[in-house]
């Protein structure tokens, strides 16, 4: 039996275990994990280094090697997050509806684990931990498939829960990790309908369409993020200039960040040269539609490909627009129904943007940075959807639960 098969049946019969633990099992299971990392911390940045070391042989870029990096804070942050994650309430037996029938049936829908949830992702090793908490949270067990450009940080974090788990109540078997990144283990994980019940892909456009398209397992979608701003007639030039900074530096490389920047003909008349000049004072490359180029001698002219590119670096495109519609128009043409934004003192523009944009996360007058599970309390996020059916935007502890008809009679038969 291969490696996928074999941990993915382990994995199975790990979420059966799991079905019977209590909150207080699994938060002290956490709360262990959370220790763990911490006094491993050392051996995780070791094997880290190995992973930056060989992405820098290949030529990675910065901003993937940003993702893939460790260091204490960002092992302390995990560690933190997992103790955010102990003090949520656990979704897993909720009762959703509750139905008293005539004939003495009583009926519950409650709220139930998924089973086994199936990771596929680049990069960021931080998914890994965030993955594995949250399906221990609630109660689910889960397969791992990171890329090559972190297997080794993977593997140690990975060590460190299995730990932990040691220490606790929950079976260890609970969190798999394919250790073979070779993309023939990927295309058998988009076909383990035997052990998985959900695959979800995080990474970028080209990894999440070959999932869709391919996997026969049940996907949860999470989308790239070519997310916009648009800058209306009335925007505040100091609001504006800030939420674009802001959404296209604070960290480039993450699929919240604002990859385009449309501006109403007017405003840009007005104020465009001084925004482009702050943009690109923090070292930001601007590619600009024919008006942009005219007016600001530092912008490269936009080809059709850079609307759609989610750029996960320092460069934003920028597009002049007549009004909000045409602006609502391009976001619905070339987005990825992630994050988009409008600035703007008028509420009825607001109102018009926020309604027409096909997104998961729409925002008036704030940066899209705030699209994560964190910023929107649920604790560490399973990653941000952009589909329609069972989950959409940041993925938190429900959207990991399916539900439950438990129903209870006393005899009855149905005539």
């Amino acid at each position: 039996m291969s490696e996928v098969k074999t941990k993915g049946k382990l994995a199975k019969i790990a979420s059966y275990h799991m079905n019977s633990k209590t909150t207080q099992e699994k938060n002290e299971a956490l709360q262990k994990i959370a220790e763990q990392l911490l006094i491993d911390k050392e051996t995780i940045i070791e094997e880290n280094n190995k992973d930056i070391e060989a992405g820098r042989e290949k030529g990675h870029s910065e901003s993937v090697l940003d993702r893939i990096f460790l260091n204490k804070k960002r092992i302390q942050d995990m560690s933190d997050a997992i103790l955010l994650l102990v003090k949520l309430n656990d979704p897993v037996g909720e009762i959703l509806e509750d139905i008293q029938k005539e004939n003495g049936l009583h009926i519950e829908k409650k709220r139930v684990p998924l089973g086994v949830i199936g990771m596929i992702y680049e990069a960021r090793p931080n998914v890994t931990v965030d993955a594995a908490t949250l399906s221990l949270k609630t109660g689910n067990a889960v397969l791992l498939r990171g890329s090559s450009s972190a297997k080794f940080s993977n593997i140690a974090l990975v060590a460190s829960i299995h730990k932990a788990l040691k220490q606790t109540t929950l079976p260890v078997d609970a969190v798999q990790l394919i250790e073979d990144t070779n993309r023939e283990t990927a295309k058998e994980l988009f076909h383990l309908k035997e052990y998985l019940d959900v695959l979800i892909p995080r990474g970028g456009k080209a990894l999440i369409d070959t999932v869709v398209s391919e996997a026969t397992v049940p996907v949860l979608e999470t989308g790239a993020g070519n997310c916009h701003i648009y800058i209306d007639e009335s925007a505040k030039l100091e609001m504006a200039t800030s939420i674009v900074i802001n959404g296209k530096t604070h960290r480039p490389s993450v699929c919240n960040a604002t990859e385009s920047v449309l501006i109403h003909e007017k405003w840009f008349a007005e104020h465009g040269v001084a925004l482009l000049e702050a943009i690109a004072a923090h070292d930001v490359e601007i590619i600009g539609d024919a008006t942009v180029c005219n007016a600001y001698s530092g912008a490269k002219l936009a080809t059709e490909d850079d609307w759609a590119t989610e750029y996960l670096a320092l460069t934003v495109s920028v597009k002049v627009v007549s009004e909000v519609v045409e602006a609502i128009e391009h976001i619905n043409i070339y987005g990825t129904n992630h994050s988009e934004a409008i600035i703007t003192e008028d509420v009825i523009a607001a109102a018009l943007f926020l309604n027409g944009v096909d997104a998961a996360a729409v925002y008036h007058n704030a940066s899209t940075r705030f699209t994560d599970g964190f910023e929107f309390g649920y604790g560490a996020e399973i990653g941000i959807s952009t589909q329609k059916l069972h989950a959409r935007g940041p993925m938190g502890l429900q959207a990991m639960t399916s539900s439950k008809y438990f129903v209870y009679g006393v005899g009855q038969v149905r005539s």
